[in-house]
């Protein structure tokens, strides 16, 4: 592959990437909330960047709630346990009332909804089913984690003195694990996030600590819808060139 093709690969990957609706509005979130650390909630041109990026935001979300309502109505992979499985469940039903109460706020900052007080009121009932669903998403995690913990630890004694890091199933549940553990931080910070924006704890949680978090837990969702999409838009890539 000359230089020229890799040049052009790259390229492509990037455009691929920037194409998915979840990939802007990630890179949105993390100019929102990076803008919000530096405001640190002080009137400027920081805090105007971050309310217009949140606004902003709103149209790429709009009907995303389909996806969680989608996955809500949808089977469980089998042998899951029944607590999780109503965890996951409960993450899903929140967080489709989030999206579905967040286009609300939309017509309402817009001027389309005229209700500024029922708006305002909606907004916070969608930022504690945003919460809510970070909280199950973290106890969902562990709890996968612990699954995951105890089949590797299973396989190794199956291995006993054989390299595991051969081993294609060991590698696949250690692959999935480091998934997951990254998933479980993400939903600690949004956790954090989530009660930031709510002012529930505004001595400990303010706006620099909500930018903060909500810049790094952003980069981690760029992170993980590019890792999602990369399998399939480098073999989309190669199939075009």
């Amino acid at each position: 592959m000359t230089t020229l093709d890799a040049t052009r690969a790259e390229l492509g990957l990037v455009v691929l990437y920037l194409n998915k609706a979840e990939a802007r509005d990630k890179i949105c979130r993390a100019i929102q909330y990076g803008s919000k650390f530096l405001s640190n909630g002080e009137p400027g041109t920081a805090q105007n960047v971050d309310k217009s990026t949140s606004l902003a935001r709103k149209v790429f979300r709009l009907f995303k709630f389909v996806n969680d309502l989608h996955a809500l109505i949808s089977p469980t992979p089998q042998g899951t346990p029944l607590p999780l499985v109503l965890l996951g469940k409960s993450k899903n039903a929140l967080l489709s009332t989030f999206l579905f109460l967040d286009q609300i706020i939309w017509l309402g900052r817009t001027g389309i909804y005229k209700n500024k007080e029922r708006t305002e009121l909606i907004g916070r009932i969608s930022l504690f089913c945003w919460m809510g669903s970070s909280i199950c998403t973290t106890l969902v995690e562990l709890g996968e984690l612990g699954r995951l913990s105890a089949s590797m630890k299973k396989i190794e004694k199956e291995l006993k003195n054989s390299d595991k890091y051969k081993n294609e199933k060991y590698c696949a549940k250690l692959q999935k694990s480091n998934e997951r553990s990254l998933a479980l931080v993400k939903a600690l910070m949004d956790t954090v996030v989530a009660v930031g924006l709510l002012q529930l704890a505004p001595k400990k949680v303010n706006p620099r600590v909500t930018g903060g978090f909500g810049f790094v837990s952003s980069l981690i969702s760029c992170y993980q819808v590019l890792a999602n999409s990369y399998n399939q838009s480098l073999l989309t890539l190669f199939l075009n060139l």
